[in-house]
C-alpha cells in the first residue's frame, strides 16, 4: 500500500484489509478512535508495534509509558512534553516508515518467488 492510498482510506468507515496490526493502530488513530488504536498497538508486536505504541501513550501525555516502548521499539524516547501543535505529523512519519517496510517487505517475497527454481 502507498502512503497516499493509506490517507484516501481514512474516508472509509473500516480499514482496508491487509493492514498490518501497528498500521490499522494508527488508521483508528487517526480516525480520532484512540482506544481502536491503543487495541490494535496492544495486540501487534515487534517493534513496530512498541513504535506505534509509543506514539499513542505520547500523543495521551503518558511520558512515562510512552518511554518504556520507545525502549521497547529500540528507538530514541522524544521529549516528555506532551503534543504541541500538529500531531497527525508524528502519526504521518511513523505511518510513512512503516508503509516502506511493509512494501520492500512485499516486494522481496515477490522476488524470492520468482527467483525459486
Amino acid at each position: 500500500m502507498e502512503f497516499v492510498k493509506f490517507k484516501e482510506s481514512l474516508a472509509r468507515d473500516e480499514p482496508p484489509s491487509g493492514l498490518s496490526l501497528p498500521l490499522q493502530a494508527l488508521w483508528w488513530d487517526a480516525k480520532g478512535d484512540w482506544d481502536k488504536a491503543h487495541g490494535c498497538a496492544q495486540d501487534g508486536s515487534g517493534r513496530e508495534g512498541a513504535w506505534v505504541h509509543a506514539y499513542l501513550h505520547r500523543k495521551q501525555g503518558d511520558a512515562g509509558n510512552a518511554r518504556y516502548w520507545y525502549g521497547q521499539a529500540n528507538r530514541s524516547a522524544v521529549k516528555d512534553a506532551p503534543f504541541r501543535g500538529r500531531v497527525g505529523g508524528h502519526c504521518a512519519r511513523v505511518a510513512w516508515h512503516l508503509i516502506a517496510i511493509s512494501s520492500e517487505f512485499t516486494a522481496a517475497r515477490a522476488d524470492a518467488a520468482t527467483t525459486r527454481p
